[in-house]
């Protein structure tokens, strides 16, 4: 005789009842006429048989549209995708939440035939490292930003431009090209006759054909800084941006509220990157930024032209929209 937890009929009956008419484990075995054992072991066949399939759904994914819309039209931004990031959130969880959704966000973004530049840094790497596997395109060319030739890594993780490149490109599809350059010289006029080299001014007609840039944002806030943990930045050339009132860095360049950049120029003449001033021409630039931490840079990014597309979460958001509110 068939046992009755093989009963296909009965399986079905069972898990419908406990999941779909609410009913407990002792209700179902009483209304059935079975053991409340039977009935945990129906319900775990159901689960093997594929009679009951679960189904989660993130409730963090909140539809942030009119907040969206309100820093789009406040800073002017082409775009807006803010990620929730929670109080009960760890720092590396909400973290984790928004270089997942960046890395959905540019898989769509790109097209065939795009041109993309890629800075260093942590939050790029974070974004291209994710668990996140995607149809690859055909005809994309990822160029880094900056020099990165060096033997330095940040907590033994190559973020280097190069790198990332080369990441970007293994990520969405496509090809990289290199900057084969130190990142930051000791003297301009060093970095100066360095490009003239034709081994290496290759890389400036490479920056002219770029039609999409992505970079993180950072602050010049202490050791936690990429560029202090690189080696690209002294502790003391640190101070002195700070005091001078850089709020933050694209592409190893600093710049104020405002998104000035001349008062900096004791550091980021010597850096081999592209010109934060001929990013402004590129049509999308999309920064990745999030914390309240990240507030003024964010700000000075927008106001120099550095980005018109930004991926952030909402505490970095509500506090953007109280500034603009005031």
């Amino acid at each position: 005789m068939k046992k009755i937890v093989d009963d296909e009929r009965l399986i079905y009956k069972v898990c419908s009842l406990y999941y779909q008419d609410n009913m407990n484990q002792q209700e179902v075995g009483d209304y059935l006429g079975v053991s409340r054992s039977s009935v945990l072991r129906m319900l775990q066949k159901g689960r093997e048989m594929g009679i009951v399939t679960i189904e989660l759904h993130n409730p963090r994914f909140y539809d942030y549209g009119d907040m969206e819309k309100t820093l789009e039209r406040a800073y002017g931004l082409k775009d807006v995708l803010i990620v929730e990031n929670s109080v009960l959130d760890t720092r590396s969880e909400a973290a984790s939440y928004m270089f997942g959704t960046a890395s959905d966000y540019l898989h769509s973004f790109f097209k065939e035939g795009d041109r993309i530049g890629v800075a260093m840094g942590n939050t790029l790497n974070n974004v291209v490292s994710t668990n996140k596997a995607y149809e690859k395109h055909k005809d994309l060319l990822f160029v880094a930003l900056e020099g990165s030739i060096s033997r330095i890594t940040v907590e033994g993780t190559d973020v280097q431009g190069n790198e990332l490149a080369r990441k970007f490109a293994d990520k969405f599809g496509g090809t990289y090209t290199q900057f084969l350059s130190p990142a930051v010289f000791s003297d301009w006029k060093v970095l100066e006759f360095f490009m003239k080299e034709k081994a290496v001014n290759y890389i400036l007609d490479e920056f002219k054909r770029l039609n999409v840039v992505v970079v993180g944002i950072g602050v010049p806030d202490g050791t936690e800084h990429t560029l202090n943990k690189a080696g690209y930045l002294t502790e003391e050339e640190r101070r002195k941006l700070v005091e001078k009132g850089a709020v933050g860095d694209m592409c190893l360049q600093f710049f104020d509220k405002d998104g000035n950049t001349d008062q900096y120029s004791f550091y980021n003449d010597r850096v081999a990157a592209m010109r934060l001033g001929d990013i402004r021409r590129i049509p999308s630039k999309i920064g990745i930024a999030g914390g309240a931490r990240k507030v003024d840079a964010v700000i000075g990014a927008i106001r120099g032209g550095y980005i018109n597309i930004l991926i952030t979460d909402t505490e970095c958001a509500k506090r953007l929209i109280e500034l603009a509110q005031q």
